[in-house]
This record gives structure tokens, C-alpha cells and sequence, in this order.
């Protein structure tokens, strides 16, 4: 069992940056890979980025790549999700997900077995 707790949402201009952190407790960190999902009002659930298990690999949306960047802190049961050159159509719920011992590349086509509660990220000025 993986408890996960999101933080550092918030509110931020267009071009601005975020850092988003996740938070994990319980057994086994090290064995999950863990993503980031975002939904927008009226949007289904996506993708937005993951890392490996083994901090391997890592995995983009094509709508992020090159201004979002995963990475993870195994020590300390940590993920994080930097944010930069943030746009309005970055709006939405972000949700980190624990999923276990997959590759990073197949991070966009497996249903995660734990999920946060979710922050709110809205870009505007």
C-alpha cells in the first residue's frame, strides 16, 4: 500500500514556474515508478510525464517536453514535477501515481495503482 500527497500548486503567470512535490509513504518506494497525470475542467485525464522505477528512464507528453521535467528522490520517497515556461493551457488538477516496476515508456498506457488527491495549477495573469 502507497499513500501519496501532493503540494506546491498554485497559482502562477504565463512564462512563470512551478515545482510540484509528491510525497510518498509506505513500503517500497523504490519499486514503483511514479507519474504525473493532469485534468483540465472538462477534459479527460492525461498524461504528463514519469520516471522509471529505477530512475532508468523518463517519459514526456508531447504538449510538455522541454519545459516539464519528473525526477525523484528515493531517500527521502519523493517525486517532483518542475514546471517551467508555464502557458493558460497548462491549467488543471495535476495528480501524481505509483505505479509498479514499469519503464518509463510505458508510463502513458498503464492504469496507475495509487493516486494523490490532486493540486490545482492555474496559470494566468
Amino acid at each position: 500500500q502507497v499513500q501519496l500527497a501532493e503540494s506546491g500548486g498554485g497559482l502562477v503567470r504565463p512564462g512563470g514556474s512551478l515545482r510540484l512535490s509528491c510525497a510518498a509513504t509506505g513500503r517500497y518506494f523504490n519499486n514503483y515508478s511514479m507519474s504525473w497525470f493532469r485534468q483540465a475542467p472538462g477534459k479527460k485525464r492525461e498524461f504528463v510525464g514519469g520516471i522509471g522505477w529505477n530512475s532508468a528512464g523518463t517519459a514526456y507528453a508531447p504538449s510538455v517536453k522541454g519545459r516539464f521535467t519528473v525526477s525523484r528522490d528515493n531517500a527521502n520517497n519523493s517525486a517532483f514535477l518542475q514546471m517551467d515556461a508555464l502557458t493558460p493551457d497548462d491549467t488543471a488538477v495535476y495528480y501524481c501515481a505509483a505505479t509498479p516496476m514499469a519503464s518509463a515508456e510505458t508510463l502513458d498506457q498503464l492504469t496507475p495503482s495509487y493516486w494523490g488527491q490532486g493540486t490545482q495549477v492555474t496559470v494566468s495573469s
